[in-house]
Formats: structure tokens, C-alpha cells, sequence
């Protein structure tokens, strides 16, 4: 019989998360409740942001930060070639153009002097990437941002629980986004959240995720349509406050509104992220030390003044050394019901990208060069310490 195969990743559901959305199925919102807004407080507060905005999924996140950042057809986006294809489309959405900068070669994040020298006149917004988890050069990337008056919105999908400089990844950029599909450290099964200091952002992006429909008085323009109107009848003076059941579409937003089951699942899920991080550190510092002799093996390079966040673990074939190619290498794993994947094709390889924009081989080598070696193994908290041995066992055989 052969043994079991080991995702990647996968999520942690647990019986109190499934007594969490029993209870929400069983109250008197299933969505627009008040669920959503319990949530979003306990994640913000998590992260020390004072907004949460959560949304359908972190892809709709990213679209509303940038909508919320002003980005518009004239303007231009900079972000990280190793990443999710969303990151960059989420500019595209808006009529923009995107632009990449190159990573560096150690953390697999933008470059903060690449990033620099990519900026033009017409750049509105930087999506800086904390790929595996771990946190960018926020200082630095921040820096540039302030530099150039340009918004910094952090793809932080990879790292909630990561730390910089001893801060919370959170509240460093001017928005920062969060993942709950199921993979991720949280899941509400499909599910995304924006965290900002700023007011107005936040009002933004709220307004954004549902159809661009506002309520908020303070925001509304208080014509005829306000007062308590009769057709044919001369309209009334506008009172201080609109009508009860007045509402406006303020700007032309998306349905991107998470449901009350969502959330209900997503704060049982905050419970264990401390949990969660912990089994996924102690993973990683097994296969770190369990490769660390390797001729043929690249393990993830960490900075001192921040903690990973772990969501994936990516080893680097030198392939110069190894009689085998990376597929070969990939299939044998494959084979021995090891899931392994690639994260990421970079995104300016893609045809859209190419075709599109013009990108080609060679634009971004040191993303390039990460592609070329890259092979994510497993590593999520519901593995056991068998599992990672079998991992272990199983990359050391393929690349031998």
C-alpha cells in the first residue's frame, strides 16, 4: 500500500471551528452582519492596524487598496516578478500599467535599489511582496514610497504572524493585505482583509466591496433624492440627516462582501495562529537543519531583524552540481506522494505579460534565476513529525 500524499500546504479545521459556523448558520445574519465587523476588529487589533476591511478574497483586497490608492488608466504600478499573478492585476483591473522591479537574491524580495531605479513619474503605488512569509525591506521600500509620495501597499497574503524589527507586519504600510484561503495560516475558505491606520482609505474600501454604495451620512451629497420625496409633489427641504432607507453609489465598486460564516470561521481560526506559527517554525528549522550540508541544496535565507512567518518552504537545486534537471527532480518527489509545488512562475513570463507589456526572458535575472531551482515542499501544522521526515527522506533520495 502506498503511503499517504503530503499536500504542500492545507488548512487546520478543527470541531470548535466547526461548532463556530454551526452557530453562525443557526443566527440571524448569514451575511452584512455583524460577524463581519467582529472579525475585522480582532485581526486588526492582532496586527496593531486600526482599520480591518475584510473582503470575498485577498485578490478583491488588493483591487480595493488600489482603488482606494486613486490608481487610475494613467498611472503605473511597481511590484515583485515572484509572486501570485494578483498582486500585478489587481493595477490591471483599474486601467493601469504594470512594471516590476527585481528581487533579491537571498530573501526572494524586491530589491529596494532595483525598486528605486524602476520608479518613473507616472508610478502611483509600490505592491510590495512578503514572499514564504517573510517580511520585505519595509523600511527601505517605505522610504522610497515616502520619497516619491507614492502609496506602499504590502502583499502580505504569506505572513500574518510575521514580525519586523520586532513589529507586527500590519500597520508598516499604507495598506496591507492578508489571505485566508485554505492554505494560508488562517482560513475563512475563501477570504481576504485590507489593514490601514488611515480613515479615509478605509472608508474607501468599504464603500468599494459593496457596489460602491455608501450610508454614511457624513459622505453623502444630500440632493432631492435625500428628503422625503412624493413624485409630482415640489421637493421638501433636505433635514440635517438623509431619509432611513437613503442610500448612495458613490463610485463604481464591486460586490466584494465576505459573508458572517466566513468570519465566524475566521475568528475561531485566529484563536490557533499562535499555534499554528509555531508548529510551522519548528518544521522549517527541521529541514533547515536537516539540509544544511547539502552540496546540491539552497535552504530559505533569513534576515535577524525579522521572523518569518513560514507559509512556505522553498528549497533552490544548484543545479550546476546535480546530474538531474529540476523537473526530474520535482516528478521523483511527485512520485513518492510528495506534493510539491513551484511558487512562482514569475509573473512577467507569463504570455498575458508578454504579449501585453513586451516582458521577456532576461528582464529580471535574479527572479529568473530563483525560478530556475525553486521547488516548494510541504509545510503546514497538521503535519506530524513522520511527515516530515518522509519529506526529508524523500528530497535527499531525489536530488542524490
Amino acid at each position: 500500500m502506498s503511503e499517504h500524499f503530503i499536500p504542500y500546504g492545507r488548512q487546520w479545521i478543527d470541531d470548535d471551528d466547526v461548532a463556530a459556523v454551526a452557530e453562525a448558520l443557526r443566527a440571524d445574519w448569514l451575511t452584512q452582519g455583524p460577524t463581519i465587523a467582529e472579525f475585522e476588529r480582532a485581526v486588526a487589533a492582532r496586527v496593531g492596524a486600526k482599520h480591518g476591511v475584510a473582503f470575498t478574497n485577498g485578490t478583491a483586497a488588493l483591487h480595493a487598496a488600489c482603488f482606494a490608492a486613486g490608481i487610475g488608466p494613467d498611472d503605473e504600478v511597481i511590484t515583485s516578478p515572484i509572486t501570485f499573478v494578483a498582486s500585478a492585476n489587481c493595477a490591471l483591473y483599474l486601467g493601469a500599467r504594470i512594471a516590476f522591479a527585481d528581487i533579491r537574491p537571498d530573501t526572494y524580495c524586491l530589491d529596494p535599489e532595483k525598486l528605486e531605479s524602476a520608479i518613473t513619474p507616472a508610478t502611483k503605488a509600490i505592491v510590495a511582496v512578503d514572499h514564504t512569509g517573510q517580511p520585505c525591506d519595509l523600511d527601505e521600500i517605505r522610504a522610497i514610497a515616502k520619497q516619491h509620495r507614492i502609496t506602499l501597499i504590502e502583499d502580505a497574503a504569506h505572513a500574518l504572524g510575521a514580525t519586523y524589527r520586532g513589529r507586527p507586519v500590519g500597520a508598516l504600510s499604507d495598506m496591507t493585505m492578508f489571505s485566508f484561503h485554505p492554505v494560508k495560516h488562517i482560513t475563512t475558505g475563501e477570504g481576504g482583509m485590507i489593514t490601514t491606520e488611515d480613515d479615509d482609505l478605509a472608508r474607501k474600501m468599504r464603500v468599494f466591496r459593496t457596489h460602491g454604495i455608501s450610508r454614511d451620512a457624513a459622505s453623502m451629497s444630500f440632493d432631492d433624492q435625500a428628503a422625503d420625496n412624493v413624485s409630482g409633489v415640489e421637493p421638501r427641504r433636505n433635514p440635517a440627516t438623509p431619509a432611513p432607507w437613503y442610500y448612495e453609489m458613490q463610485a463604481l465598486g464591486f460586490n466584494y462582501r465576505i459573508t458572517d460564516v466566513q468570519c465566524a470561521l475566521g475568528l475561531s481560526q485566529l484563536k490557533k495562529l499562535d499555534r499554528s506559527l509555531e508548529r510551522r517554525r519548528e518544521i522549517s528549522l527541521r529541514y533547515t537543519d536537516a539540509f544544511a550540508n547539502s552540496r546540491v541544496l539552497v535552504t530559505p535565507y533569513q534576515e535577524p531583524d525579522r521572523e518569518s512567518a513560514w507559509h512556505l518552504y522553498v528549497i533552490r537545486l544548484r543545479l550546476e552540481a546535480m546530474a538531474k534537471t529540476r523537473r526530474q527532480v520535482f516528478e521523483d518527489l511527485r512520485h513518492s506522494n510528495i506534493g510539491v509545488n513551484v511558487h512562482y512562475v514569475p509573473v512577467h513570463l507569463q504570455p498575458y505579460f508578454r504579449e501585453r507589456f513586451g516582458f521577456t526572458r532576461g528582464d529580471f535575472p535574479e527572479a529568473e534565476a530563483y525560478y530556475d531551482g525553486a521547488i516548494t515542499i510541504p509545510l503546514h501544522p497538521t503535519m506530524t513529525d513522520a511527515d516530515c521526515e518522509r519529506v526529508i527522506d524523500a528530497v535527499v533520495e531525489a536530488v542524490s
